[in-house]
């Protein structure tokens, strides 16, 4: 399953929003540098859904598709 992700970087708080079916707004405490908050975003969507994910697109965008197994 695919579903698209609008990130909030340094925004002081973690917390996933479902918009839509396969739509979530996600704000993450890491700023977007050296790619922390990609790496923060995949940890906490795997404790989410449960599930390995994996990021297909948008990784220097605050738009992204991940993969969810």
């Amino acid at each position: 399953m695919r579903i698209k992700v609008n990130v909030r970087p340094n925004s002081g708080k973690q917390m996933i929003e479902k918009i839509e079916d396969n739509e979530y707004r996600v704000w993450l405490k890491k700023p977007a540098a050296d790619n922390k908050a990609n790496f923060e975003l995949l940890k906490l969507l795997k404790k989410y859904f449960l599930k390995d994910v994996t990021l297909i697109k948008g990784k220097n965008s605050k738009d992204k598709v991940i993969e969810i197994e």
